[in-house]
C-alpha cells in the first residue's frame, strides 16, 4: 500500500464543480476583463470628476488632492514627513500655488508646478487660492468680462502669480496688486479644469 502511494501521483483538489477546464479559463478571462474595463470607467469618471466631486478625503477632512499656496516666505520641502528628513529645497517666496495630494499627521506632500514633490509642515501652507500664469507657453491676457473678445486690461508674463478670486469652469477671476480681471481658465496653473469655486 505504502508503495502504491508512492508511484502514483496526487490528485489536485478540483474547484471547478464540474465545470470543464477550457470553460473555466474562459470565464476566467471573461471575469477578468469585465473587472479591469469596469476599473478603467471608474478612474475616468474619478479624473473628470475635479478634486471636491472624487469624494477622497484625508485624515484632515479635507479633498484630495487640492490646491493651497505657500504661507510662509521661507518653507522647507523634505524627503519625507518630518523634521529627521532631509530638505530637498526651499520655497523662498510666499503664495506659490502648490498641490497637496497626500497627508501624514501635520504633514501635507505636495507638487508644484515642474512636477517636483516633497513634504511641507502643513502650518506652512495657507487654504488662499493662487495660480501661476500659464508656465510653459506666452503671456496671458486679463479681459475685463468673461468673454474671449472681451476688452483687455493687461497682459501677463507667464509664471505671474495672480490671487484667485473665484472660478467658474471656464473662467476665472483673478487679481494681482495692480490688476484684475479674467483669465481663461485652462491658462493657469493652480486650478483644475471645470473646478468651480467662490
Amino acid at each position: 500500500m505504502l508503495r502504491r502511494l508512492w508511484l502514483e501521483p496526487p490528485r489536485a483538489l478540483s474547484l471547478d464543480h464540474g465545470v470543464a477546464r477550457g470553460d473555466m479559463s474562459r470565464i476566467f478571462r471573461v471575469s477578468f476583463v469585465a473587472v479591469c474595463v469596469a476599473a478603467c470607467v471608474a478612474l475616468v469618471v474619478v479624473l473628470q470628476s475635479g478634486t471636491a466631486s472624487a469624494g477622497l478625503r484625508g485624515p484632515s477632512g479635507l479633498p484630495l488632492p487640492r490646491f493651497v499656496s505657500v504661507k510662509a516666505i521661507k518653507a522647507h520641502v523634505r524627503h519625507g514627513p518630518g523634521t529627521d528628513y532631509a530638505v530637498k529645497w526651499t520655497f523662498v517666496r510666499r503664495d506659490l500655488p502648490v498641490e497637496i495630494y497626500q497627508e501624514y499627521g501635520n504633514w501635507r506632500r505636495i507638487r508644484d508646478w515642474t512636477g517636483e514633490d516633497g513634504w511641507v509642515f502643513a502650518p506652512l501652507l495657507s487654504g488662499r487660492r493662487t495660480a501661476l500664469v500659464e508656465p510653459w507657453s506666452g503671456g496671458v491676457s486679463v479681459r475685463l468680462r468673461k468673454r474671449p473678445d472681451g476688452p483687455v486690461s493687461a497682459v501677463l508674463e507667464p509664471r505671474v502669480v495672480v490671487r484667485l478670486r473665484g472660478c467658474d469652469g471656464r473662467w476665472c477671476e483673478v487679481a494681482t496688486s495692480k490688476v484684475s480681471g479674467f483669465v481663461k481658465q485652462e491658462r493657469l496653473w493652480g486650478v483644475y479644469p471645470g473646478e468651480r469655486f467662490k
